[in-house]
């Protein structure tokens, strides 16, 4: 059973005469992500997709923000649908209750300006981060659902497929209370949902340590006091790490003159468990004070088990480098979800929504109606979180399965393997370092029978010789999860055209306030 969190995700430790500092204003960033086929770009990553920048803040692409090479993939959401002027005046709308809010920590010092209940969030427009914040909930699940209704429409009709565009599942006031769709009510709006925050650091003009959220399209730190999306205490906690850094002398990267050291801090909070992890990335391994700072943080902060250093030495949009050492507490931390456990490093990818991620992956699950005996084909699996959530889900069913996880990444593979063990699933399962469009290759030619393939790609979707490869298996079943609605349709379409059709298409709004919109399709032989 999951421990209860505390009211912060930080686990913020009292002193008999109050925390005696006051919270810098100051907080995260929303650099892109580059666009990757891989599953990680920077070494020793182990997450579930391509994500160099691993403590970017920002939303994935929307459906009208990349274009697709076919006729069908072309088309574009009208603004009608993915609404872009949708931002209303800071000041010009009362907040929406909070669905799934909690209560932030007391002991955690916050501006006035955060609690400025005439608007949704005070820095709203400066920061760009939650082009809907303001717009109800309803309205955002609706516009949702037209964009994806336009998206995929052509291709429907194109092979005339028996099939339409589900009700996008967005997110309820509680894991229990289960998703909400845009004809539910009331409707809350959505708060306190990302669990992983983070911050760029840039000197100030006496040599203090700035940090805050990159204005969109620039890299102009707007302050942030208090974050009404982030897990409560995420947001004050980042900024006490700039006021500490300031304090030791450790100076800021400046990155027009590539000197100084703090470049980024990541701050990773558990859902259902009360753990978190926070990283330090700087220009250089050796960093004076750096030591002393992490325990200073781990002194206030108890709740924080893994404190680690992340040395990025380039110059690069890329938040995290290659290597990676500890500074406090243990290796990882753990969180769950769909009641499996998961260890998670400074550099594993781990969805930012796991309310929502549960959503995603249950709705999947269901896709994929497992078999006694059925073989289990995670491509891109990473450090097997949706693979070994549907093993964990078979097995609870009274149904054994067998898992065949592929990664390219040995750091991912790891980490599922030990993800594995964590879960008692690793008699029922094997995690391959190997390409995956290779490995269906050669499978094809061994005459290994695969009922069930899994595919969650990069946002740059899949390939064709990957498609071709997992279409000679003729899985019966095959689930394909996808971040970029528009290379989603593009790759349905070679699906269509190898003799699959789709089932079942189901939005998912991950990503409350933002345009973006996950995806999951169901695929069967057309001759079935």
């Amino acid at each position: 059973m999951a421990k209860q969190r505390s009211s912060s995700p930080v686990g913020r430790k009292a002193s008999a005469g109050g925390s005696g500092h006051k919270v810098s204003a100051f907080a995260s960033d929303r650099k892109a992500r580059p666009t990757s086929s891989s599953r990680k770009a920077h070494p020793g990553a182990g997450g579930r997709k391509a994500q160099p920048a691993s403590g970017c803040r920002q939303e994935p692409p929307t459906v009208s923000g990349r274009k697709a090479s076919s006729a069908i993939s072309d088309r574009k959401a009208s603004p009608a649908a993915i609404d872009r002027k949708a931002r209303p005046a800071a000041g010009g709308r009362k907040a929406r209750p909070a669905a799934n809010s909690r209560k932030a920590n007391p002991a955690l010092k916050v501006s006035s300006a955060a609690s400025d209940r005439k608007a949704p969030c005070p820095i709203m427009r400066d920061c760009g981060g939650c082009e809907w914040l303001g717009l109800p909930y309803r309205k955002q699940l609706k516009r949702k659902h037209a964009a994806m209704i336009e998206l995929y429409e052509p291709l429907i009709g194109r092979f005339g497929w028996n099939v339409h565009v589900d009700d996008a599942l967005g997110m309820g006031p509680s894991r229990e209370a289960g998703p909400v769709t845009a004809a539910d009510s009331p409707l809350a709006s959505p708060r306190a949902f990302r669990h992983k925050a983070s911050t760029p650091f840039a000197p100030g003009p006496h040599g203090e340590v700035r940090c805050g959220f990159f204005a969109r399209g620039t890299h102009t730190i707007v302050p942030c006091p208090a974050c009404p999306v982030e897990a409560p205490g995420a947001r004050e906690l980042l900024n006490e790490v700039a006021r500490l850094a300031s304090d030791f002398g450790i100076p800021a990267y400046d990155e027009d003159r590539r000197q100084g050291q703090l470049r980024y801090a990541v701050l990773r909070c558990g859902w259902r468990t009360n753990e978190s992890m926070l990283t330090l990335v700087t220009r250089t391994r050796e960093v004076p004070h750096l030591d002393a700072l992490a325990q200073a943080i781990a002194r206030e902060h108890p709740g924080i088990v893994t404190i680690a250093q992340n040395v990025n030495p380039r110059v690069t949009n890329a938040i995290l480098g290659g290597e990676t050492r500890l500074l406090h507490g243990k290796p990882r931390m753990r969180d769950q979800l769909l009641d499996c456990t998961f260890e998670i490093s400074p550099v594993s990818f781990y969805q930012v929504n796991p309310q929502q991620t549960e959503v995603l992956y249950q709705s999947a699950i269901e896709g994929m109606q497992l078999r006694e005996g059925d073989t289990v084909l995670d491509t891109y699996c990473g450090s097997g979180t949706i693979g070994l959530a549907a093993a964990a889900s078979a097995r609870a069913n009274g149904a054994h399965v067998r898992l065949i996880g592929v990664e390219r990444n040995v750091e991912g593979v790891r980490d599922a393997q030990r993800n594995a063990q964590v879960n008692g699933l690793e008699d029922m399962s094997d995690f391959i370092a190997r390409d995956a469009t290779e490995y269906m290759r050669e499978a094809a030619e061994q005459g290994l029978n695969v009922d069930v393939l899994i595919m969650d790609p990069p946002r740059a979707g899949s390939a064709p010789a990957f498609v071709e490869a997992a279409t000679t298996l003729r899985p019966r079943r095959i689930v394909y999860i996808s971040c970029n609605p528009v290379t989603h349709v593009r790759d349905l379409e070679q699906f269509g055209e190898a003799g699959y059709r789709v089932d079942r298409l189901t939005p998912v709004d991950l990503f409350p306030h933002t345009t973006h919109t996950e995806m999951i399709a169901t695929l069967t032989p057309a001759t079935s």
